[in-house]
């Protein structure tokens, strides 16, 4: 069966990159593509689950029967029609369809799209099937540099291994205020569904728990189509278009996983500072999202988030905010991550681990970038490349948390610093680096010389025996 699903998984996805083969000839990109693929499909998933009598959340006029009968200019018509009502419903269809526009205006190529979409009965799919499918383009969206799709997807393998130390319980909140196509959100509600049987903590998984935000619209329908495809939000959608940094709701969460945006905060938008008063002043992104994130978890929440270096070593505004960080929360754990594991090339990031209702003390740390190498095409990370890490945390037990590091092993990766180490920095810079794994060369100038003497000897005689091998040959 497993064969079966998997042989059917790779012939839909054939389909899918063929057509975006053939729009991408037209000048038609792989994001607008999927954002139209998104649409199509929600209208045909419609259209079989009022087929199997289980009603249709779509108004009359917007169906996919009205779609799949035209043809030529009048199916990019009434696309178009579909399109701009839908967005301008409420609930779920207003958050799939958020600033929905056509973006294939040749009736041929939108047909194709239809075609193929019609070809499948998607509603009957089982979840993890049908979703497994749609994170698969997601993530070859994410490789699309052109369109720099890839600052919205976090590479699965470092989130499972953040969401299974993290640890979300079923009955807890789960929030990421820059949730990209809702990765995170994802893989917390995988880890958490086979907690419990119990159909209220089901109930309450799939259509309370989570929450994701996004300022971008097309993120927002990728996001909220990738959960809806899992069985997720199938009334509500839990992702809203909004900008995170201006958020005033009072809404507090019991977990925040995160990876938010980087660089400085685009000209134009509302000064940050401005609309949170209690914010420290700054126009960098990630510092920014960094003191909204403090600010919605709740009192024994937990937090894991990725952050570039310059949050842990700036001055200024920047300083302030990691001392507030180790004075309000405790910063348990800090991992150190390689670059070459994110479609944006020569990131130096971290994830920090902190939990709110206690000052920080000592600080793990986890060096799993000096001396790693990654890279998107021929070596990404794996879960497994993670399972140290994870080991180490010690999730549930922390008090059983030893040093790989030591006297005997100055390389080991894991190790303590403690709180005098930690408070004793300059600035509080938290640049934690102790792995040096260059080659010392112990030897002597005359032993080297020696050496160097050896191999210009080797290579003379060398030389010497290809000249006689050659002979009088004129070359």
């Amino acid at each position: 069966m497993a064969n079966i699903q998997t042989k059917s998984e790779a012939t839909l996805l054939k389909k899918v990159w063929d057509i975006a083969n053939v729009l991408a000839a037209a000048g038609v990109g792989f994001t607008d593509y999927i954002t139209q693929l998104t649409y199509i499909l929600f209208l045909k998933m419609d259209d079989e689950k009022e087929e199997l009598g289980l009603g249709s959340s779509l108004p009359e006029g917007c169906k996919w029967k009205e779609l799949v009968e035209l043809n030529g200019f009048d199916l990019v018509e009434k696309y178009e029609e579909i399109l701009k009502e839908l967005a301008d419903d409420t609930g779920l269809i207003g958050t799939i369809f958020t600033k929905a526009s056509n973006k294939i205006d040749s009736p041929v190529h939108l047909a194709k799209v239809i075609q193929m979409v019609a070809s499948e009965n998607w509603y009957m799919m089982e979840g993890d099937f049908k979703g497994a499918i749609y994170e698969s383009i997601l993530e070859k969206n994410g490789q699309d540099k052109k369109s720099g799709a890839g600052q919205y997807f976090t590479p699965r393998a470092l989130i499972k291994a953040m969401v299974d130390v993290i640890d979300p319980k079923i009955g807890e909140t789960v929030a990421d205020p820059a949730c990209g196509t809702g990765g995170f959100l994802l893989a917390a509600y995988e880890h958490m569904k086979l907690q419990s049987k119990e159909i209220a903590k089901q109930n309450f998984l799939k259509n309370n728990a989570l929450f994701g935000a996004d300022n971008t619209p097309l993120v927002v329908t990728l996001a909220s189509m990738n959960l809806y495809l899992h069985d997720i939000g199938t009334e509500k959608s839990p992702i809203v278009c909004q900008d995170s940094l201006l958020d005033n709701s009072d809404k507090m969460y019991d977990v925040i996983l995160a990876n938010p945006p980087f660089g400085t905060r685009p000209q134009g938008s509302i000064e940050v500072a401005a609309n949170r008063p209690e914010f420290i002043k700054t126009s960098d992104n990630q510092v920014n999202f960094l003191q909204h994130i403090i600010s919605i978890v709740k009192t024994g929440g937990r937090v894991a988030v990725v952050l570039p270096d310059n949050v842990l070593t700036d001055g200024n505004a920047t300083a302030k905010v990691r001392e507030k960080l180790l004075k309000d929360f405790n910063l348990h754990t800090i991992l150190r991550l390689p670059t070459g594991i994110f479609y944006a090339g020569g990131v130096k990031t971290n994830v920090l681990f902190f939990e709110k209702g206690s000052e920080t003390k000592d600080i793990w740390v986890y060096d799993y970038r000096t001396g790693i190498k990654h890279t998107m095409a021929t070596k990404p990370m794996t879960r497994e490349h993670l399972d140290d890490f994870v080991n180490c945390y010690c999730s549930g037990h922390m008090e059983d948390r030893a040093q790989t590091y030591s006297e005997e092993n100055p390389n080991g990766r894991w190790r303590k610093f403690t709180a005098d180490e930690v408070y004793s920095r300059d600035q509080l810079k938290l640049d934690f680096k102790w792995i040096d794994l260059t080659e010392k060369d112990d030897r002597s100038i005359t032993e080297i010389l020696s050496e160097m003497q050896e191999k210009a000897s080797s290579i003379s005689e060398a030389v010497s025996k290809l000249q006689e091998m050659l002979g009088g040959i004129d070359l």
